[in-house]
């Protein structure tokens, strides 16, 4: 049986880093739908930019692919799947470990699955070595409270003499 979703975008762009932020705005537009707040925005475009980077820097190395990127609006939940066809993880659990990292002499922290996790509600990394990765994360957006009833509103008027 498929899953009924809302609505659902593909984009696919090349590897170059200045399009991480073109991915970035453009998942964080279409989550718009789900009304977040702009913290949870915030979360949504940090938990992209970090799984972006990922493949344009390790999983693409200095060579050039493709990223892809699917996102999905059920109910209140956003799912998110970005991949690319790199050269794959070799162990994910160890990437998945706070300040791991393959490229120290590029100041990475290490800290870009970590991060990921923390701001989205969900996290699944598959690899395969020669053939690349998909993160596929989730993060469901929380009902804004109806606010019309905690204040009244009161008229005033004006009149000029």
């Amino acid at each position: 049986m498929k899953e009924e979703f809302k609505n659902e975008m593909k984009l696919e762009f090349v590897s170059k880093s200045a399009n991480e932020a073109f991915a970035r705005i453009t998942v964080a537009a279409f989550a718009s739908q789900l009304d977040p707040s702009l913290e949870e925005l915030a979360d949504i475009k940090t938990a992209v930019s970090e799984a972006v980077t990922n493949c344009i820097v390790h999983g693409y190395d200095k060579s050039q692919g493709i990223v892809k990127i699917v996102a999905k609006l059920k109910e209140n939940e956003i799912f998110i799947e970005i991949s690319d066809k790199g050269k794959g993880i070799e162990n994910v659990d160890a990437a998945k470990e706070p300040l791991y990292t393959t490229k120290p002499n590029l100041e990475r922290s290490g800290m870009g699955f970590t991060i990921m996790e923390s701001f989205m509600d969900k996290l699944e990394v598959q690899s395969i070595v020669g053939l690349g990765t998909k993160v596929t994360m989730s993060k469901k957006i929380k009902p804004k409270q109806d606010t019309e009833d905690d204040f009244e509103m009161t008229a005033t008027t004006v009149t000029n003499s």
